[in-house]
């Protein structure tokens, strides 16, 4: 396969997997009118997909791995602890004291993050594509959000840093995996990264929770199931593999769809407003997502 098939394939993966991803927040809007805990709809989340994941790292286990070295499970430990627990821990953390819209401004300087992570460890050549695509994404997220934006409260500069500490330790997990999926393959390296994500959070449970959660109705149960696997699993393994076919930093700006995907999702699923400049927006980041699909394309 030649190399623009094989990155216009990682571009369509990895929009598939951003949109499945995205379709966690129409679920979890959907469960929270059974009044069940953030905490216990991430528990829930991750407890459903993890026998999933263990049972692939069991299958594919003794699967031919490449220049593997004992500290590279160590890697994997600490980027599965930063890339789906930590990162989700911070920017829950930040929707406390800031607003939706506001957050998502900050959130998405990730892919800048990204570029500049891996420019300073790896050396990663920067092109000029990839700048400008980064720039109209994020002109585009900020037009799509920027009616939203509402900086009052007490408490912005903590939320601020919050949620760009997500952006940043997810950034870092996008780089570590560009550097490790090579190694162990995508679906080792996923499989392990979520079963730390998993243990991370039940230990969080047992720390700082220990309500029941045997207690809700089947719907916060379906619903749980339903992130598990539609917006869990599956798109875990799909991000992986567009991270292998196109990089880190090309992912990272097709993640910028994320937000606009969201926002689609929620005007069929939820009856949300649609408005004009949300549109307008959402068109701008496909742009600049389009301009990193031509990356390769030459």
């Amino acid at each position: 396969m030649k190399v623009s098939n094989i990155f216009a394939s990682g571009v369509f993966i990895g929009l598939l997997g951003v949109i499945l991803f995205s379709a966690k927040a129409v679920m979890v809007k959907l469960a929270y009118q059974y009044n069940v805990t953030t905490l216990h709809l991430l528990l829930f989340r991750m407890l459903f997909a993890f026998p999933f994941y263990v049972l692939i790292a069991y299958f594919y286990r003794n699967k031919k791995q490449k220049g593997v070295v004992k500290k590279d499970y160590l890697w994997i430990i600490f980027f599965g602890f930063i890339g789906y627990y930590l990162a989700a821990y911070f920017d829950f953390l930040g929707l406390q004291y800031v607003k939706a819209g506001y957050e998502r401004i900050i959130l998405f300087v990730f892919p800048t993050l990204v570029i500049i992570i891996s420019r300073i460890f790896f050396k990663t050549k920067v092109t000029s594509n990839q700048v400008i695509a980064i720039i109209i994404t994020y002109i585009g997220i900020i037009i799509t959000f920027w009616g939203e934006i509402d900086t009052s409260g007490n408490h912005i500069v903590l939320g601020t840093f919050l949620i760009f500490m997500s952006a940043l330790t997810y950034a870092t997990y996008l780089v570590g995996s560009d550097w490790l999926i090579p190694k162990f393959g995508v679906l080792l390296f996923t499989s392990y990264a979520m079963i730390t994500s998993t243990i991370c959070i039940c230990i969080h449970y047992l720390l700082l929770d220990r309500a029941s959660v045997f207690d809700y109705p089947k719907e916060v149960y379906f619903f749980g199931f339903l992130m598990a696997t539609v917006s869990t699993l599956i798109p875990s393994f799909l991000v992986s593999w567009a991270i292998k076919k196109m990089n880190a930093s090309n992912f990272s700006i097709i993640g910028s769809f994320g937000p606009i995907s969201t926002i689609i999702l929620a005007y069929f699923f939820l009856d949300e407003r649609l408005s004009l400049i949300q549109v307008l927006g959402s068109t701008i980041v496909i742009l600049g997502i389009i301009i990193v699909s031509k990356n390769k394309s030459k």
